[in-house]
């Protein structure tokens, strides 16, 4: 009896190793190495019967490809402008974020224009329609199957489909590996059939993936190598905004973002984000201020609030939501050092309003101003917004395209911005700017403000 050979692949980086071991050595994470069967059907081939290759100089100039508009701006906005032929496209997010039914409306849209494919591993075709008639997209000419076999999918695809959506990677496999689906391998090679197969025949095919407990995309990370553009569907389940954001794009600005609104008809996109995290802010209010931030190409305003209170643990807590908890811990021990202001023996609460999550470091004087107005008692006005980097000297550094984030407070009607001191002049006039170069002087200017009790709830 001839004995079978097997591998343990981490699920992880897609390392092989001859036997198990707890920890990875290719990425260091734990508990991954999964058995698998060693497959041949990948060997390496010689390369004495390869056909020679052309080569062509930098100054060749070849006409752009047209992208492809899907009819929803957000969705184009983050692929770069539009969906270039011959891309592949990975969206990944949690269970039930929306990942399908956005898709599935991105797919009903596509297929008014160019021939479009919707392919299921995960639904029966009848769950599909269920869904398309409560987006009310039924009556769109999408080609709807349900299969998880590789081969039948690109067979089935014809050279005249334009687009084609596959629900999901996970669920895929191919015949050559004895593998379970899901498993590395049958990832790694039924993604590499499907790019192949789009850049064949310029076929853009957007892939749905699945993520882990950590946030990332299920499989190997060669995966997010592999294709053009990875996508990221976010959200939290008690807000109704979901956020599209661009980690990697080929033929377009990575970090930019798409906002939509989930409501009982499916994702209808909001056009200004930033009045959706501005809600109706009270007058007077300690511990709250409005940060101008920017994700990707688009300004966004955000509102950061905090909270200090004394606390009667040995090791007061530190809670962060939307924001990063080591940079938080760095900003109160700048405070502390170069400003005077003790927190060492009070709990200290941070949010970003809305549930947005924000990891610009020009977010950094906009915290301090909340963790200040709370610490101080004082109220920040109501009509101002802060961006500025701070080091840990206590100085305020520059940050990028400052002329956008204030012309989008303008807009929103804002009158003053605490700004880091500008190193060109600024063609905006019609706001108050208030330039910055320490923090202390920012404790000073809001220490002078007249004191109130109000707060949160009072």
């Amino acid at each position: 009896m001839v004995k079978t050979l097997t591998q343990y692949i981490c699920q992880m980086c897609g390392s092989c190793f001859p036997k198990w071991s707890g920890k990875c050595e290719g990425c260091q994470s734990w508990n991954s190495l999964i058995e698998e069967a060693a497959s041949g059907s990948f060997q390496t081939k010689t390369t004495w019967k390869a056909k020679k290759i052309d080569f062509s100089s930098l100054e060749d100039i070849s006409t752009p490809l047209p992208r492809l508009l899907t009819g929803i701006e957000e969705f184009d906005r983050v692929c770069g402008g539009g969906l270039v032929p011959g891309s592949v496209i990975l969206v990944g997010g949690d269970p039930g974020i929306g990942k399908s039914t956005l898709l599935l409306q991105v797919a009903a849209t596509i297929s008014e224009k160019v021939s479009c494919a919707y392919i299921s591993g995960e639904e029966a075709a009848d769950q599909v329609r269920l869904r398309a008639k409560r987006l009310k997209v039924s009556a769109s000419p999408v080609q709807l199957a349900t299969t998880t076999h590789i081969g039948e999918i690109l067979k089935s695809l014809h050279q005249d489909s334009h687009v084609a959506v596959i629900d999901s990677i996970q669920t895929m496999y191919v015949d050559a590996l004895d593998a379970t689906p899901g498993s590395v391998s049958q990832v790694r090679a039924s993604a590499h059939e499907l790019i192949r197969f789009a850049k064949k025949y310029g076929v853009t095919i957007i892939i749905v993936g699945h993520v882990t407990k950590e946030g990332v995309i299920a499989g190997p990370r060669v995966l997010e190598h592999m294709v053009d553009t990875v996508l990221y569907f976010e959200g939290e389940r008690g807000h109704h905004f979901r956020i599209l954001r661009s980690v990697k794009n080929r033929f377009g600005p990575t970090d930019e973002i798409g906002v939509f609104e989930m409501t009982d008809k499916g994702l209808l996109e909001v056009p200004n984000p930033s009045a959706l995290f501005l809600p109706q802010r009270e007058d007077d209010v300690t511990g709250s201020c409005v940060f101008a931030g920017i994700e990707g190409t688009r300004p966004l305003l955000v509102e950061i609030q905090s909270l200090i209170s004394p606390s009667s643990l040995a090791t007061p807590r530190r809670a962060v939501v939307g924001w990063d908890s080591a940079r938080l811990a760095m900003i109160l021990a700048v405070l502390e050092a170069r400003c005077g202001l003790a927190s060492g023996n009070r709990d200290v609460f941070l949010n970003v309003a809305g549930g947005l999550r924000i990891s610009e470091p020009a977010a950094d004087l906009a915290v301090a101003a909340a963790l200040l107005s709370s610490l101080a008692n004082f109220p920040v006005p109501k009509d101002a917004v802060f961006f500025g980097e701070i080091g840990l000297s206590g100085e305020i550094r520059p940050v990028n395209q400052q002329e956008a984030r204030l012309k989008e407070a303008f807009k929103l009607g804002f009158k003053t911005a605490f700004i880091p001191k500008p190193t060109k002049p600024l063609s905006i006039v019609d706001m108050a700017l208030i330039p910055l170069a320490h923090l202390a002087e920012l404790a000073n200017y809001l220490e002078a403000k007249p004191k109130t009790r109000k707060a949160y709830g009072g």
